[in-house]
């Protein structure tokens, strides 16, 4: 009995979630359509146009990472951070004061170090594949 009810729940929290990714994939379409036109009134293209363009890409690629593991990949939040940081300095930039200016790029300096740490991490200690015997430690890494 309780295993059926676990069973039902997780598939209603499977549902949820990818009723979630389905909606924030639509509410991007409609986000790029609305910038689009924004730039065809404009006619003319700035560098925060592209930016802004460019995380609602990194966004798509999040959603379509997901759907095809299964796993949330965890570094592209923080590429679309680091994005996101670098659009607000483009835009802002003439109106920051210097200590805004090094707060921000000191923050996409530790986003980026954070990447780094991550990478690293899945290089030297990689996560065992499906199926596989776990290690003598137990945890599914190599022995």
């Amino acid at each position: 009995m309780l295993d059926s009810n676990r069973k039902g729940l997780l598939r209603g929290l499977v549902w949820m979630q990818e009723a979630g990714l389905v909606i924030l994939a639509v509410a991007t379409v409609i986000a790029i359509g609305q910038e689009v036109a924004v730039i065809w009134q404009q006619r003319s293209v700035r560098v925060a146009d592209l930016l802004l363009l460019f995380i609602y890409l990194e966004v798509f690629a999040m959603v379509a990472a997901y759907l095809q593991s299964g796993h949330m990949p965890v570094r592209m939040p923080l590429y679309i951070a680091m994005v996101a940081m670098a659009r607000y300095l483009v835009l802002d930039v003439k109106a920051l004061e210097n200590w805004r200016v090094l707060a921000v790029s000191g923050g996409i300096l530790l986003l980026a170090f954070a990447v780094l740490l991550i990478r690293y991490g899945h290089v030297r200690f990689p996560y065992a594949e499906p199926g596989a015997v776990a290690g003598e430690d137990g945890r599914g890494g190599r022995p």
